[in-house]
């Protein structure tokens, strides 16, 4: 039997980078949903539940840190990793992500190299797999 595509859920509120970050994971062979704010990938997670959340921080209605602690509080979603994307480059901007509950913080634009590492880090039935280009 073949094995069902892991799913990932990506959170950003700005088409063009949601785009982005979908193909090239559905290029690397994994299904993707999407949430362009805070509410819906709250509201996704908990019903789809995801294997990895790509989590932007700033997001309309509901931002990325608050997102990501609602998710935490949620019964089986307190392991999914979380990784936090974020403009800011800033010591505090990754403290409190990882304060919030994710996992790992990426700086956009995404260096799709690490992100590939990340991926096979906390998704470890496709260590040996495909890359993200």
């Amino acid at each position: 039997m073949k094995r069902a595509k892991e799913l990932f859920l990506v959170v950003e509120d700005f088409e063009d980078s949601r785009f982005m970050m979908r193909r090239l994971l559905e290029m690397a062979g994994y299904n993707v949903l999407e949430a362009s704010d805070g509410e819906q990938a709250v509201q996704i997670a908990v019903e789809a539940r995801p294997v990895l959340i790509l989590m932007d921080l700033s997001l309309p209605k509901l931002d990325g840190l608050a997102a990501t602690r609602q998710i935490r509080q949620k019964k089986g979603l307190k392991a999914v990793p979380i990784v936090a994307v974020s403009a800011h480059d800033s010591p505090q901007s990754r403290t409190e992500a990882l304060e919030a509950g994710c996992d790992e913080y990426v700086t956009k634009p995404i260096d799709f190299d690490h992100l590939t590492r990340l991926l096979q880090r906390f998704v470890p039935s496709r260590k040996q797999s495909r890359s993200l280009h």
